[in-house]
């Protein structure tokens, strides 16, 4: 019997999904095993659109569609954490299985500390993430560095430090994601500054790291997070869904030391995007005169899973004046302060700007600047930031000396 903490290797027992599945498919027969046995009432993935460059988040009822959900997208750059809030009514009344990679359990704990999702109807599957490529940068890189039509392209993955596309033909290149990274191209930049790579904060942390042997290939690595990981898993595995075996302890020092080689780029990247920014007034500057193409078409506050406030600050017009172009700095001072001690670095804010303003930098920056400050990362754990703390109190004693029965409502 699996507990917290183990680490095993698995793989579904399902022909169907062990077809289409990548890495053992346990995954899917994991999510599949939830559904089947009404331990989750929907789940929540990613499937494949019209190619491998369109994501398309989708709720599945009916388990024998989770076969649609199976493989990766390194070119869906989606969040599903805003989507569970915005559609799903944060899954107040209804169990959700999800399959989440880094930055998408960190926006779900961030959005359930904010009492905006109900974490304890969640049944979050972990994939490793070693980071997502924008579909329209894919299509330009695939054509001017590989040489590929991109229309040809069936399949793309990243592994062992490169990213390897196969053809329609059968044909299979791989380029160095260095080598792409140094022309301008490769994962998105947000995806270059995290160290979120494997999500323990989910139920189970999933991937192919350290898969090693005869399995190779044919095996997931499965690190178990928390007891409600632990009981799925041996549910599954008492079922006949799902057959595992220990993980081999070289497997475990392998896996353990891609998470490292991984984190220490995390770092190389972070120092120089930040470095780039520079101090002070010369970094103000630079915030100052990107954002002044702003049109203020709100698709940044839209898709941050910080934001959720039913009136935003950003919008009341005694500060920023309405239809106003360019948009007065105020605006996009505002948002940084009130989302600089939460971010988690999704880079939402910066894939969606049609203006392209590197939003996704100023607000990471802020924020590891709030982290060395007082020592709190973002969607790592349940703690709240310390600025909500301090709001909190503030309310808190505003309502007393008002001698509100708010108090009890806003704070029961």
């Amino acid at each position: 019997m699996a507990a917290k903490g183990d680490m095993v290797y698995a793989w579904t027992t399902n022909a169907d999904i062990a077809k289409v599945a990548e890495c053992g498919g346990a995954v899917t027969g994991l999510l599949k095993y939830a559904l089947e046995n009404e331990i989750v009432d929907a789940v929540l993935a990613v499937k494949k659109g019209v190619d491998l460059y369109d994501a398309v988040p989708t709720i599945i009822t009916d388990p024998a569609e989770l076969g649609q959900t199976a493989g990766s997208l390194h070119c869906g750059t989606l969040l599903l954490s805003k989507l569970i809030k915005k559609y799903l009514d944060g899954a107040g009344d209804m169990r959700l299985g999800v399959t989440v990679k880094g930055c998408d359990a960190m926006g779900i704990y961030e959005l359930a500390k904010r009492n905006q999702v109900n974490l304890d109807n969640l049944l979050l599957i972990g994939v490793n993430c070693g980071g997502s490529v924008s579909p329209v940068a894919a299509r330009k890189m695939i054509a001017e560095k590989f040489g590929v039509d991109p229309n040809d392209v069936v399949k793309e993955e990243i592994d062992k430090g490169q990213f390897i596309i196969v053809t329609k033909d059968g044909q299979h290149k791989g380029i160095s994601m260095d080598e792409l990274e140094e022309a301008g191209f490769g994962r998105r930049s947000n995806c270059r500054r995290c160290k979120m790579k494997v999500p323990r904060q989910a139920d189970l942390a999933c991937g192919n790291w350290g898969v090693i042997g005869e399995k190779a290939g044919k095996a997931t690595f499965v690190e178990v997070c928390s007891e409600k990981g632990a009981n799925l898993l041996n549910a599954a595995v008492k079922a006949g869904a799902l057959a595992t075996e220990p993980a081999n302890p070289k497997g475990i020092e392998i896996r353990g030391k891609v998470e490292n080689s991984m984190l220490k780029l995390g770092d190389k990247w972070r120092a120089r995007y930040f470095e780039g920014l520079g101090e002070g007034k010369e970094r103000l500057q630079t915030m100052m005169e990107d954002s002044s193409r702003c049109t203020k078409c709100y698709a940044c506050i839209e898709n941050c899973p910080i934001c959720y406030c039913v009136e935003c600050s950003t919008k009341k017009p005694y500060l920023v004046p309405p239809g106003v172009l360019p948009v007065p700095f105020m605006f996009h001072l505002i948002r940084y302060a009130h989302v600089s001690d939460s971010c988690v670095n999704c880079g939402q804010c910066e894939e969606n700007c049609p203006m392209e303003i590197a939003n996704s930098l100023y607000m990471h920056a802020l924020q590891t600047d709030m982290e060395k400050m007082f020592g709190h990362t973002p969607g790592v754990d349940m703690e709240l930031p310390v600025l909500a703390l301090v709001e909190e109190q503030a309310e808190r004693q505003r309502l007393f000396e008002t001698g509100s029965d708010q108090i009890y409502d806003v704070f029961k």
